[in-house]
């Protein structure tokens, strides 16, 4: 022992006393010093009263001699005491030699520890709440202390700890959720009961919010859920309880989605409480967040659907899964098909290019465009209920994925079957593009695949496909562009398309098979189908072989229906913005190519290749086309298609054309051709927009220069292309004879009887 001065102001027999190993004489020690201290405060002497909590702690609390460290726990204790509402300012010296007695390894001694802090934190009150993580931190230890004694105290000292939080309007709840978040995976049981218990009470106080912190908490909940106490399961059922309680009153303030996979876990568990438990609670998030857990669909079916074969043991887990299934079902909506087409297509892409306007001109049949006028764009997923969100984005991948697994797996029971075949039908029936569109990459996959370029092989082997008289061959790879079957002149295969092999072409004649025995199909899918697949394949590729393919089509009606529905694509659709570029300026011999394809398939729709003409501009044949319209017939649909592309014209993808005017005698066969349409219409509206737009024609006297100029500088002079336009001429001709010779015979027949403009 240290001389008498090392432990001034405590006296020789104070300190005789705090060593001693009878519990009498070191309580008698313990009433010296309160006296002792109770000087120091009257006196207002903090130093002094620092310096006593320092001895007691220093030399005998944390000392090496058993019976001196309960002396110095009895005597902090009795500072505390003395102190009364003033322990608040030495709670941190007067706490921390107290805890640090909790793990020592005299049980009796630990319980001295829990008597000296449980005076202390009864004098101090509310003062310790800035201390609480430390103390709970000790407490959840001797929770689990295997002398009964020393849990009895403790838990002592927890009934007061709560009394105080209760109380308190003061309690720092986010300092506090690392603490119980670390603390709720213990196995120990004494633990978990200590744990809930505090739980309980914090949710029970109406000052704090839980609630906001139940994501970081709820997997150890259910974890605390499956122990083997049926005393722990019981009060882990009323604390879940009462969070769903909660959840039902404030749904609003509820983070679902940071607790959806969590559920899901847990739906999945072996445990039938614990299963049981996370499916309700699952049930109640769909019912309660609603579109908020579509993104979780995958999962939850995962969960899910194995439930709804089980047999009546789990009958009450089974109704509940059934209740989750169908929720979750009625969540998939149409508005989930449409958010997904603006996500994949990119209608934004263009925004500030010559698309951006052009759903601005549609007609009542909605020909003219064929996109979607869907203004929203993909925002994030993840939003609470009641608070403003973007749209969510539905994972038709996992759910379909989720949904072949099960249908595969031959220990599924019946039910779990059924189930996935109505999911299947529910897809399809609210989200057909989607389905459509993952078909379609399917099939794209499948048409670009590497087995299909075969050296020198025909486009089709098939006695259903292979070519009759003039079909596509497919160029061989590594040549270079190969001349068409047919011997016109200006059919090329462009060496920049090496994905047309034998596989893409089958596909490109089965689907217009399709879209021909089909129309209602090509009228409502039609363009969607084609738009992806230029997305996913080369759009040049999926025009070229379409071209050549309706070059051969037996059914002219079909066929220029298509022609009017790809012509349609081409000038509206975002996705072939870089194919309308190459086909502005024919610079390349590709794109010439390219040109003649598909411009002897557009002879199938006159106003089609007119239009066709004004894109690429050549406006002197497009002049010489609208001269051979008064040998056509003249029919309703005929001028129908003409007011569309009126309508087409004043639309931004042709604002260089309506540049060109400005420059007349450069271009004067520009503005003979939309002459030549504005006396084709009827006085319509069509006609008084196109004549208002020529009306602002300057100089309107240079037309008179048309006989002397050579041609216009933008319409493309056959000796700097190398295109043919008399043969090109000639076979738009023989095209159209073709359908005047098939419209005669239906006429005759009785069978259709075209509305002519001298029949209205």
């Amino acid at each position: 022992m240290n001389a008498e001065k090392d432990f001034l102001p405590l006296t020789p027999n104070i300190v005789r006393a705090l060593n001693d190993k009878l519990y009498e004489k070191r309580k008698v020690a313990a009433l010296e010093i309160e006296k002792l201290v109770r000087e120091f405060v009257a006196q207002n002497n903090a130093v002094q009263i620092k310096h006593v909590i320092q001895i007691l702690s220093q030399e005998f609390a944390l000392s090496q001699h058993p019976h001196s460290r309960k002396g110095g726990l009895i005597g902090l204790a009795a500072c505390s005491i003395a102190l009364g509402k003033d322990s608040g300012l030495y709670l941190k010296e007067l706490i921390e030699p107290v805890l640090t007695c909790f793990n020592d390894a005299d049980s009796r001694l630990r319980y001295y520890a829990c008597e000296a802090l449980y005076n202390i934190v009864k004098v101090a009150r509310g003062s310790v709440l800035p201390h609480f993580n430390v103390l709970f931190d000790g407490l959840s230890k001797l929770a689990a202390d295997p002398d009964p004694n020393v849990k009895s105290g403790s838990e002592l000292l927890d009934r007061l700890l709560k009394d105080i939080v209760t109380e308190s309007n003061k309690f720092d709840l986010v300092g506090f959720v690392p603490l119980l978040r670390e603390r709720i995976y213990s196995n120990n049981q004494y633990a978990r009961q200590f744990i809930i218990s505090w739980i309980l009470v914090l949710e029970s106080v109406p000052d704090i919010n839980l609630l906001d912190y139940l994501p970081e908490i709820l997997d150890g909940l259910f974890q605390i859920l499956g122990d083997n106490s049926k005393e722990i399961r019981k009060m882990c059922e009323v604390a879940l309880g009462e969070f769903l309680k909660e959840i039902k009153k404030n749904p609003s303030s509820v983070k679902f989605a940071e607790m959806a996979n969590i559920l899901v876990i847990h739906c999945q568990g072996s445990d039938d409480l614990i299963q049981l438990t996370a499916m309700s609670w699952m049930r109640e998030f769909i019912q309660l967040a609603g579109r908020v857990m579509l993104p979780y669909s995958s999962g939850i079916l995962t969960a899910v659907l194995p439930c709804l074969s089980y047999d009546d043991r789990k009958k009450s887990i089974k109704e509940v899964a059934n209740v989750c299934n169908q929720s979750l079902m009625k969540l998939v909506t149409p508005e989930d098909d449409e958010t997904d087409e603006v996500r994949l297509f990119g209608l934004q892409h263009e925004s500030n290019t010559d698309e951006t306007n052009t759903n601005k001109n549609t007609d009542p049949d909605g020909q003219l465009n064929t996109t979607n006028d869907t203004s929203f764009g993909n925002m994030s997923v993840f939003a609470q209920v009641g608070a403003e969100r973007g749209p969510v984005t539905l994972n038709l991948d996992g759910i379909v994925q989720v949904l072949d697994r099960h249908l595969h797996d031959s220990a599924i029971g019946m039910m779990t079957r059924i189930a996935v075949l109505k999911w299947l039908y529910h897809l399809y029936i609210k989200t057909p593009r989607k389905v459509i569109l993952k078909d379609l990459e399917v099939l794209a996959e499948i048409a670009s695949s590497p087995a299909g370029q075969t050296e020198d092989q025909l486009p089709c082997d098939s006695p259903d496909t292979r070519p009759k008289h003039s079909e596509l061959q497919v160029p061989a790879p590594g040549k270079g562009a190969q001349s068409s079957p047919t011997g016109a002149k200006g059919i090329e295969y462009s060496p920049s398309t090496p994905t047309m092999n034998s596989y893409f072409y089958k596909f490109m004649i089965n689907l217009l098979k399709r879209f021909s025995s089909e129309r209602k199909l090509l009228e409502t899918r039609g363009a969607f189908v084609i738009r992806q697949l230029c997305l996913l394949l080369n759009a040049e590729n999926i025009f070229h072989s379409m071209a050549d393919i309706l070059l051969q089509e037996e059914d002219l009606k079909f066929a220029s229906i298509m022609v009017q529905t790809l012509n349609t694509i081409l000038l509206t659709s975002s996705e072939l913005f870089q194919l309308r570029n190459q086909l502005k300026d024919l610079k390349t011999p590709e794109s010439r190519n390219l040109f003649c394809c598909l411009y002897r398939s557009w002879c199938h729709n006159p106003v089609a290749t007119v239009s066709l003409c004004f894109l690429t501009q050549n406006y002197k044949h497009a002049y010489d086309l609208i001269q051979k319209f008064g040998d056509l017939e003249v029919t309703v649909d005929f001028l129908t298609e003409v007011d569309k592309l009126v309508q087409l014209i004043e639309c931004p993808i042709f604002t260089y054309l309506r540049l060109q005017l400005l420059d007349v005698e450069n271009n004067p066969y520009l503005i003979k051709a939309l002459y030549g349409l504005l006396m084709l219409l009827p006085q319509s509206s069509a006609f008084q927009l196109l004549s208002h737009r020529l009306q602002c024609v300057p100089h309107p006297d240079l037309m008179r220069s048309t006989h002397t100029a050579d041609g216009d500088a933008n319409s493309k002079p056959s000796d700097s292309l190398n295109v043919d336009y008399l043969e090109l001429l000639q076979h738009f001709e023989n095209v159209q004879n073709k359908h005047l010779e098939v419209r005669h015979q239906r006429i005759g027949r009785g069978e259709h009887l075209d509305k002519k403009l001298g029949c209205l």
